[in-house]
């Protein structure tokens, strides 16, 4: 009952595989944008804003489709990445992580961009004041009073990646050993006969992964809320 068939534990490899290069990617990627849009004020902040939290409120499979659209062999970006690089991304489970990454942008935004927000900016003024320049003053002073709400994204961009499953599915199919991540392989369990019992250990185990990302969340979230208190 409860030993994984070497496609389950392949499964888990892979979703946590992709669920750790999404976040590795898309992090400092994320940190640019939500303090682009914590301090600075330029044309065209809102519709930027919307574009970055339009996942949120998307189907993942229309996510996945453009995706598909933009990345795929003859798409505008993927033809280009296959002709100059020689690489694929659609179909392959760099294509998932990429799915993954862009379905939990949002969260990882949303959390750096309130951390950023509730930092104190007398301490950055004062740290200039000293004769610190812009850059070391993000580095030494901003970065490190962020880093319980980074940490907080992060762990939410890795929860949502483990469960990331319509624009995963829609973007590079459901292939075994390849981008059949755990949301998918509990999909394929429930369509097949019999495969009640792998069904369940792959429910139990996407629940325990879940509650784990959740509860370091939250305890991140009361750090950064006792912090904003003081």
């Amino acid at each position: 009952m409860w030993n994984l068939t070497p496609l389950e534990a392949e499964a888990v490899r892979l979703s946590l595989r992709v669920a750790v290069v999404a976040v590795a990617g898309s992090l400092p990627i994320g940190v640019l944008v939500a303090w682009l849009l914590a301090r600075r004020e330029f044309p065209g902040k809102t519709i930027v804003n919307g574009l970055v939290h339009l996942p949120l409120i998307l189907p993942p499979v229309v996510v996945g489709y453009l995706l598909l659209v933009l990345l795929g062999r003859r798409g505008p970006v993927g033809a280009w990445l296959y002709d100059v690089f020689g690489v694929t991304i659609a179909f392959t489970w760099k294509g998932a992580a990429v799915a993954s990454a862009v379905m939990a942008f949002p969260l990882m935004v949303r959390a750096i961009r309130l951390s950023l927000e509730s930092v104190d900016r007398r301490l950055e003024q004062a740290a200039r004041t000293l004769g610190a320049s812009p850059f070391r003053v993000f580095l030494t002073v901003t970065l490190p009073l962020t880093l319980p709400g980074i940490l907080t994204g992060a762990v939410l961009g890795f929860a949502r990646s483990l469960g990331e499953f319509g624009a995963t599915i829609t973007f590079v199919s459901n292939i075994p050993g390849e981008t059949r991540t755990l949301p998918l392989a509990l999909f394929s369990m429930v369509q097949t006969p019999g495969g009640d019992q792998g069904a369940v250990r792959l429910v139990i185990i996407s629940v325990v992964l879940a509650m784990a990302a959740l509860v370091a969340s939250e305890v991140l979230a009361r750090r950064i809320s006792a912090r904003s208190g003081n």
